[in-house]
């Protein structure tokens, strides 16, 4: 399910929940909302408030472990991309079939990012660098120096192809969906108090909707983080175009 699903399952039932406390507000007697019954409710309303922002904190400190190993990722696959290209300039003009090669899965790379809003993660053929290692592998050195650049080569694109291969494996995690569900009935509690204690009135509705808007947004946002490659928050292209920039120089 889409974060943005999510997000509006979760405003229907944190803003259903402040409309059937309204409701129930003009349902009950007298004496269950008195001064001292009110006392007791926002005391525990103060404890599930507390729940929701411990429970909002880890959501955010997680989505933004996961934001940040992305870009980390990036960078470095974006280094190791530049290293391979400057050892194989180095090796000689035996290997400028595969720079090209490398550099055709760099700019692949840039547009799979840049890609829709949603699209699946998968192990796409364009970014299979395993064609390049075939390459790497028939090449027959002459020297010492020319096996050393081919040896380091080979490593290079060894590590490449295995985060080529682990990508997919992190962007299929699934969110901690338990977590989530009882991070909505918290919130859903916690309006629901609002309401049972607040005025009928347009100007009430009015800061519920809102408030219901904002939080459960915030909710989307913070589980579309957690897909950095895939979602609206989404990893910098940076590196990668600067990678663009010096890869195939002489």
């Amino acid at each position: 399910m889409s974060p943005l699903a999510i997000g509006g399952i979760a405003f229907c039932f944190v803003f259903g929940a402040a409309c059937l406390g309204m409701l129930l507000h003009s349902r009950l007697p007298d004496g269950h909302l008195s001064g001292d019954s009110r006392d007791a409710i926002k005391l525990a309303t103060a404890i599930v408030g507390t729940l929701s922002a411990l429970a909002l904190g880890l959501l955010i400190a997680s989505s933004k472990r996961s934001l940040d190993d992305a870009n980390g990722e990036l960078r470095a696959w974006s280094a190791r991309i530049v290293l391979l290209d400057r050892v194989m300039a180095q090796y000689g003009p035996d290997t400028k079939e595969m720079r090209l090669a490398l550099r055709a899965l760099l700019e692949a790379r840039i547009r799979h990012i840049s890609g829709t809003y949603g699209a699946a993660a998968g192990v796409f053929d364009d970014l299979d660098v395993e064609p390049l290692q075939d390459g790497l592998r028939r090449l027959t050195p002459e020297n010492d120096a020319q096996r050393w650049l081919q040896m380091r080569a080979l490593q290079l694109s060894g590590v490449i192809a295995e985060a080529h291969w682990l990508r997919p494996e992190t962007e299929t995690e699934e969110f901690p969906s338990l977590f989530v569900a009882f991070l909505v009935i918290w919130l859903a509690l916690l309006f629901g108090s609002f309401g049972l204690l607040a005025p009928r009135n347009a100007t009430v509705v009015f800061t519920l909707l809102v408030s219901a808007l904002s939080i459960t947004g915030a909710l989307a946002l913070i589980i579309d983080m957690d897909h950095p490659y895939l979602g609206l928050v989404r990893v910098s292209q940076g590196p990668l175009v600067l990678a663009l920039d010096r890869i195939g120089q002489p």
